[in-house]
């Protein structure tokens, strides 16, 4: 991995950095009002709308089986959808749910008599077991468009001296970090159990980068101490999350636009006044990860 010293942040004092630190923050809602008015946000949208909501349980059944999970559906919604699932991928089990009318005979009627035709139904909740699969173990169906990408992956080869930096901090702090392999569109992870990072080995080091400001961003903002609060809020921590990566990007000297404001946007149903809300987490979040990567930084204020 080619890594350089993260000098072009260096040139601003320490209220600057604070001020463009916040209009960079500003400039996330500028943009995804931008792609709020394009085709490709409509029709991502209307794929959207066709999945089916779950429940707080099912959600995080899905996490736990499928951290990476995005947009879960059966194989044959996944058809419908203009998607196939690949062949030999695991499923992930959900509950289902379905009312079934099971007939209670009279208890003033004789069992085998004609009355009983007559008999009351009573209504029985069955939970069977489900299975689905994500989006990253789909494909598109050839012929058909492929409405789901709000994100091109980052291609630089300049990790501006990030990757070590955070790397030595997070290990300083207890935390293990490794380049892996993983498993369909997931490009990084934070698991505060075991206390560990995982970035993806395929990712350009200018990727690899901004997916390890994403996970340390996830571990000062809080988001991974708890799953069950992750799950619920999941929208807002990968808003927060993607944001601090797309500020502190920027105060470095590269640009993720062409990721991380398809992937706030998505997180975020395109919400200006929720991206809004995260400025004061958002920007303290950045402030400490920038202390990180310029350690010897004397404020001039």
């Amino acid at each position: 991995m080619t890594t350089t010293s993260p000098t072009r942040a260096r040139r601003f004092s320490a209220t600057e950095q604070k001020a463009r630190a916040a209009a960079l923050h500003a400039s996330i809602i500028d943009q995804v009002e931008m792609l709020r008015n394009t085709d490709i946000w409509r029709k991502f949208l209307q794929f959207s709308a066709s999945f089916h909501e779950y429940s707080l349980n099912n959600v995080l059944l899905i996490l736990s089986q499928r951290p990476d999970a995005t947009a879960v559906a059966g194989h044959r919604a996944w058809q419908s959808k203009g998607r196939q699932v690949r062949s030999g991928e695991h499923g992930i089990h959900i509950f289902g749910y379905r009312v079934q009318k099971v007939a209670e005979p009279n208890p003033g009627n004789h069992p085998d008599s004609a009355e009983n035709e007559e008999a009351e139904h009573k209504a029985i909740a069955r939970f069977p077991i489900l299975t689905v699969f994500d989006i990253a173990q789909t494909d598109p169906i050839e012929g058909e468009t492929d409405p789901t990408s709000l994100v091109q992956e980052l291609s630089g080869t300049d990790d501006f001296g990030i990757v070590d930096r955070l790397t030595d901090h997070l290990r300083t702090a207890g935390w293990t970090i490794s380049r892996r392999p993983l498993a369909g569109g997931l490009n990084g992870y934070a698991d505060p159990s075991r206390r560990q990072v995982g970035v993806k080995d395929t990712l350009t080091p200018e990727h690899a980068a901004k997916t390890l400001i994403h996970e340390t961003a996830h571990i000062l903002l809080g988001h991974t101490e708890n799953l069950a609060d992750y799950a619920h809020h999941r929208g807002l921590a990968e808003t927060e999350a993607e944001s601090v990566a797309y500020v502190v990007a920027g105060l470095t000297g590269f640009d993720t636009s062409g990721y991380s404001i398809g992937y706030i946007a998505g997180w975020a149903d395109a919400d200006s006044t929720l991206i809004a809300s995260t400025a004061t987490r958002v920007l303290h979040a950045v402030h400490a990860i920038m202390s990180i990567l310029e350690p010897t930084r004397v404020a001039t204020d």
